[in-house]
């Protein structure tokens, strides 16, 4: 969705527009004492738990399949030169994830991580034809907003995955991908953001040229070095 929907959104409580009232409270240790009784045995916190991440993921495809924001931020990120990925805190492991799925079949890919590729780098040389993935839940980490602002005002394309339409990476960004985080735990849910991830890495796969070139490569080398038992 881009973010000149959003507000629509919001008003009409589509599934992807997820709010605080939703989600609950937003720090893990008032989550538990609210929500993780300690006279609940494992088998009743399990099956919440579980009816609660099945609800996730039905929002999340529900949502999907009736509108295109995946789908578009794939196009962004296939029709990239360069393809910047970032997130913090929790938000990191996403970054990761997508990083190395969507390096498989994906040229110039790189993960901001502070190490092999730094944000003062990437904002030196940030071209028109660069696009930045930028992954934050909330409590929204200050880094991931400020660099989502710099990029975009440098004149790159911010695809932003992030938990509700207050997030301040929408206001930034030309794409905005809205998952619901949902949960019974003293944390918020990671299972739709994980789907997301699986979307965006097949649907810029399938799109991005030279894609299978790439992939038939990297098997050949695979293969040569022995990486795999």
């Amino acid at each position: 969705m881009s973010s000149a929907e959003l507000p629509d959104q919001r008003a009409s409580g589509e599934p992807g527009a997820a709010t605080q009232d939703q989600r609950g409270l937003d720090n893990p240790a008032a989550r538990f004492g609210a929500s993780m009784s300690p006279r609940a045995s494992a088998k009743t916190l399990q099956a919440r738990l579980i009816r609660k991440e099945r609800e996730n993921l039905e929002r999340v495809f529900a949502s999907f399949e009736t509108e295109d924001s995946v789908a578009r931020a794939a196009a962004l990120i296939a029709g990239a030169r360069r393809r910047f990925i970032v997130g913090h805190g929790r938000s990191a492991a996403f970054a990761h994830l997508l990083d190395l799925d969507l390096s498989h079949g994906v040229s110039q890919v790189s993960l901001i991580d502070g190490h092999s590729t730094r944000s003062i780098d990437v904002l030196t040389d940030v071209r028109g034809t660069d696009v930045l993935v930028a992954f934050s839940m909330r409590r929204y980490r200050r880094e991931t907003a400020e660099l989502v602002h710099a990029f975009a005002q440098r004149g790159g394309t911010v695809v932003a995955v992030t938990d509700s339409a207050e997030s301040p990476l929408v206001e930034p960004a030309s794409e905005v991908v809205i998952v619901p985080t949902d949960s019974a735990s003293v944390t918020d849910s990671a299972t739709g953001i994980a789907a997301v991830i699986h979307l965006l890495t097949a649907l810029t796969t399938a799109s991005a040229k030279g894609s299978r070139r790439r992939l038939t490569d990297r098997e050949s080398l695979i293969q040569e070095m022995g990486l795999y038992i």
